[in-house]
């Protein structure tokens, strides 16, 4: 593998670079935008070093029983971190990604190959639009569906809303689960709409973040969960526990609260993500 492999991307325009990790030897860095988007560790796919990664995978963990295959759409590829830890920890699973860059697929498959025996469907275009061509079979089946759709460090409008959350909702299982990965700094006024919309449209909601991102002091990645049924349940309560430590979980009266402080946003409302200070995620 040739260090530091840079490419161009057609759709954005902008640089996407595949690096050494310093501080994770045998690790690799997806940069995009000098951003970094994703980690993989070639040698063991269940190794989720990226914190709030880990933290999706503590929630799929605790959502799924172990070993068991189960059908997943990804709302953005990276580098397929999370469809690689699905492939690994429930073999036989079914897994769709929806990615707009085809070169950005390309080149990550090209130097960092995912497994042969992984059964991951890329399709390529706008994350939203591309809904409309998923196979009916799809529709009430999906067990897991990974919002986290970035253009370089900012996730677009358009896959914020009540509109859009609902257009999942039709693929989600009756016990399937939502994961989105939101980016946000002091006050979370991007977090608390995000819960007041998830919570809008499935019911319920529940977050959880480094301490210090969740209580405002600093810009950094919250995961918001959602289900159509009522994941108050048991499994919720150990996350926090699972780290990356210190971990703040954000559930029941809590996740209510930061819901009531945010409103609803909808086509018609939406903004993106608000962009982090220029050195937040240099590498």
């Amino acid at each position: 593998m040739v260090d530091a492999p840079t490419l161009r991307l057609a759709e954005s325009g902008l640089i996407a670079t595949i690096e050494p990790d310093p501080w994770q030897p045998g690790c690799w860095l997806l940069v995009v935008d000098g951003t970094p988007q994703s980690q993989v560790d070639l040698s063991d796919p269940t190794a989720l070093h990226f914190d709030y990664i880990a933290r999706m995978g503590h929630i799929i963990d605790r959502a799924f029983p172990a070993g068991e295959a189960i059908t997943a759409l990804h709302l953005g590829s990276g580098a397929m971190t999370l469809p690689r830890y699905v492939n690994a920890t429930r073999p036989g699973s079914r897994q769709q990604v929806i990615e707009l860059e085809r070169d950005l697929v390309d080149f990550v498959r090209e130097h960092l190959p995912l497994p042969r025996s992984a059964t991951i469907r890329c399709r390529y275009g706008d994350a939203r639009a591309t809904l409309g061509s998923l196979p009916a079979g799809l529709v009430g089946q999906v067990d897991l569906i990974v919002v986290d759709v970035y253009r370089g460090a900012r996730t677009p409008a358009h896959v914020t809303t009540v509109e859009f959350y609902q257009e999942l909702r039709r693929f989600l299982s009756p016990t399937g689960v939502v994961l989105a990965n939101l980016t946000d700094g002091p006050p979370l006024t991007f977090t608390h709409n995000q819960f007041a919309t998830l919570r809008y449209v499935f019911g319920s909601v529940f977050g959880v973040a480094e301490m210090s991102i969740a209580s405002g002091k600093r810009y950094g990645n919250v995961v918001a969960c959602s289900t159509r049924a009522d994941h108050d349940a048991e499994w919720v309560a150990g996350i926090a526990g699972l780290g990356p430590h210190p971990t703040t979980l954000v559930a029941g009266e809590d996740a209510r609260e930061w819901a009531r402080r945010g409103t609803v946003v909808t086509d018609a409302t939406a903004v993106e993500s608000p962009p982090p200070s220029r050195n937040v995620f240099r590498t």
